[in-house]
Order: C-alpha cells, then sequence, then structure tokens
C-alpha cells in the first residue's frame, strides 16, 4: 500500500482513537435525536386484519379486547370474540419499560396465568384518528408469514381502548445493551456464535423474499441462553428477487446504512442489510459502533477514513448513482481497514467482514455465503453460544444503557 499523504495519516490516528475511545456521547445523542423512519400514514384495515395468524398449527392468534393500560397497571382483558370463533382470558402484568422507538414503547410484561413474560409493543394511535401506522400494518403482515428460531416470534395482538399491543416473545437483552455491560466478557466462540446467527436469520429472511432495512444493535436480541432473534420490522419489506423495483433510500438507521443508498439508490435488494450486518460484525469486536455520522455527507465521510475513497475499479456503476456527482470525494484516502481491525480480528474474521462492506452492492457477500466463509467453517474456536448471560445482573436493553450512561455522566459531572 502506497504512503498517504500527512492529511490522510492524521485521519488514520483520528480513527484509531474514536475506535479505541471510552467516551460514549455521541452513541447517546445520536440514539436520542436519529429518527429515519418513514411517516405514518391513515390506513384504516379490517378489523380482523390485526390478528389473523396463517399458520398450519391449531394455535391462532387472537384479538383480545381490554380496558386501558399504563406502565404501572395490570392489563385485565375482557372476554371477545377473537378472528377464529374461540373467546381468550389473559391477564398481563407490566413490569417496565425496555424500548422506546418512533411508533410506540415496549414494556417488559408477565402473563399472570402461564407466568410467561413477554413483550408488549405498544403502538402509537394518537395521532392516526381511526388509521393504523404504516410499519406497524408491515411488521405485522410480515411476523405473521415468517417463523425461524433466529426471528424474533410475534405471538398475538391485543387491543384495547384505543391502544393496541403486539405481543411478542421476551428477550432478555439486546446487542447495544450487552456490548456496553462490562460484568460478562465474550469469548471468540461466543462473538462467532452471535455473527453466525445473525446472518442465519438474515439468510431465512432473504430466502422468504424479505428485507430488513434497520439491522441494528438494537433491533437485535439476545436471551440469557445466548440465542440471537432479528426484530423490529417496521421498515421490512417484501421484495422481488427476479426484478428490479423502486424503493426509498431514506430507510436503515445511519450508522448502518450502506454507501448506495446514502448516494441516492432506490433500486436494490437484499444486499443492503449484509452491509448492516458487516457493520455489526466490527461492532461485536469493537464494542461499540464504527460509523458514527453526523449527516448522510459526513457518514460518507467516516466509511471512507476506514476502507478508502470508492474507485472506478472497486465499483464500476458508483459514477450512475443520483447523488454522486453532488456528495463524490474530493480527495483519494487508501484503505486503512485491515490496520485498524487486525487488532481485534483475526485474519479469516477480516476476510469475512471485508465482503460485508465491499462497496459496490453487485459484489457484497449474500447470508448463505457468509455462513459458508473460512470464519465459521474452519477457523477455531468453533461457534459457542454465550450461555453464560444468565449470569448477568439485570437485563441490558439499549434504553437501560442509556440511562445508566446518564446518571455516570450525572454522578461524573457532580463530583
Amino acid at each position: 500500500m502506497a504512503e498517504a499523504p500527512e492529511a490522510v495519516d492524521e485521519q488514520f490516528l483520528d480513527v484509531e482513537k474514536s475506535l479505541a475511545g471510552e467516551d460514549d456521547t455521541q452513541v447517546d445523542d445520536h440514539l436520542e435525536r436519529h429518527d429515519d423512519s418513514p411517516r405514518q400514514l391513515d390506513l384504516r384495515p379490517p378489523r380482523h386484519s390485526l390478528g389473523e395468524r396463517k399458520e398450519t398449527s391449531k394455535d391462532s392468534s387472537k384479538i383480545i379486547s381490554s380496558g386501558p393500560c399504563t406502565p404501572s397497571e395490570t392489563v385485565q382483558d375482557r372476554e371477545a370474540d377473537s378472528p377464529s370463533g374461540t373467546r381468550s382470558r389473559e391477564l398481563y402484568k407490566i413490569v417496565s419499560q425496555v424500548g422506546e422507538g418512533t411508533f410506540g414503547k415496549v414494556y417488559k410484561a408477565q402473563n399472570m396465568v402461564t407466568k410467561m413474560y413477554v413483550a408488549l409493543k405498544r403502538i402509537r394511535m394518537e395521532a392516526e384518528k381511526d388509521g393504523f401506522p404504516v410499519t406497524a400494518m408491515r411488521e405485522i403482515k410480515l411476523l405473521q408469514s415468517l417463523r425461524h428460531e433466529n426471528v424474533v416470534r410475534l405471538y398475538e395482538m391485543m387491543v384495547s381502548n384505543g391502544v393496541v399491543y403486539m405481543v411478542f416473545e421476551y428477550m432478555d437483552h439486546d446487542l447495544t445493551g450487552i456490548l456496553s455491560q462490562t460484568q460478562f466478557t465474550f469469548t471468540p466462540a461466543h462473538l462467532k456464535s452471535l455473527c453466525q446467527q445473525m446472518l442465519a436469520g438474515l439468510a431465512y429472511l432473504h430466502h422468504k423474499g424479505v428485507i430488513h432495512r434497520d439491522i441494528k444493535g438494537s433491533n437485535i436480541l439476545v436471551n440469557n441462553r445466548g440465542e440471537l432473534k432479528l426484530a423490529d420490522f417496521g421498515l421490512a419489506r417484501f421484495y422481488h428477487k427476479r426484478r428490479q423495483s423502486d424503493y426509498t433510500n431514506r430507510v436503515i438507521t445511519l450508522w448502518y446504512r450502506p454507501p448506495e443508498l446514502l448516494f441516492g439508490a432506490t433500486i436494490y435488494g437484499a444486499e443492503v442489510d449484509m452491509w448492516s450486518a458487516g457493520c455489526i460484525m466490527l461492532e461485536l469486536f469493537t464494542k461499540k459502533p464504527v460509523f458514527q455520522g453526523n449527516d448522510e455527507i459526513h457518514q460518507l465521510d467516516v466509511v471512507y477514513k476506514i476502507f478508502g475513497t470508492p474507485t472506478v475499479e472497486r465499483w464500476p456503476s458508483v459514477m450512475n448513482l443520483p447523488w454522486y456527482e453532488l456528495i463524490k470525494p474530493k480527495e483519494n484516502i487508501p484503505n486503512h481497514f485491515r490496520e485498524l481491525f487486525q487488532k481485534w480480528m483475526s485474519p479469516a474474521a477480516l476476510d469475512l467482514a471485508e465482503r460485508l462492506l465491499t462497496y459496490d452492492p453487485s459484489r457484497r457477500i449474500s447470508a448463505v455465503q457468509a455462513l459458508e466463509a473460512s470464519y465459521f467453517i474452519e477457523e477455531e474456536p468453533p461457534a459457542e453460544r454465550p450461555v453464560g448471560l444468565s449470569t448477568l445482573e439485570g437485563e441490558w436493553h439499549e434504553l437501560e444503557t442509556k440511562r445508566e450512561r446518564a446518571k455516570k455522566r450525572k454522578k461524573e459531572t457532580a463530583a
């Protein structure tokens, strides 16, 4: 590799410092302010569409009518006919809030009959009148068609007076949370397992013709048995594998958004998820998001400092993208990826990450191909689920992590 000019060397040092640093203020600020979700649409679906599940099993989803509830209340459901004609009386006691997004809050709750814990995702309906958020509709429709060990399971819908809940299986942590805690140390085998499970989930989604479009740490859930599941399908959609279609490029949280979308591409497929998966793979090893941009242009600059500027040789079609001429790189920066990450990752892991984070989407590795990489097949140690997470004190989600960091900063400021 040719020696980089002095300005680039400074950039390299800045990236090294950023990767090694312990200040997560930028992470928290980003999580507080960032919103790439599309607008809500006034959809008015028939009542039965909220609860139907098309499954081969006899277990059908129910719509449960209940009174209003708050985080401190018990959700006591009244009997109501479900779409399948059965009747149900359920009881959920909300334990705590574990998440919050553009379209609602997520609570940990317990079914007082079965004693099983679930996640209740409250869908905001305040501004919708009789409509329903398009992201919630999409999520319900998609999850009804999916069943895989690495995809979170939607059990049923619960409809209250003006309040709609999606009832999910409960997961003890999310990736953002467990990577921030210091009680449990992940071994190389654990990291390999988490990466493998993420890719297995993506391989299943893409096989079913679904692109997730919001792979990030807080949407990757992990339980105390070390099982990983992809969650939050509000931005996901079915796509056509054999013909090109136009989609919005205002998807995928900025730090995980692939370069082609930053350059304005609207024709894309499963390859956008694979870039996000590459970002997550790096995050597993460094314990923090790697590409922390403030806006679209800065996001590209952050990527350039690690992978260098895209060239026609590396990405032949880049010049054809809508916004390339407007925001194309102004200097030639070399690829520093291996120099920066060899301290954390083995050669086989570096190879896989580099193939996931390939600039040219047509050359980017698929989830199935990634699962066949030597990192999983040949390199020791073999993948091992982090079952030791059961020893953690507390549960670790992005929301709790932000609160803990805020407390820590407040204490440090007062000292």
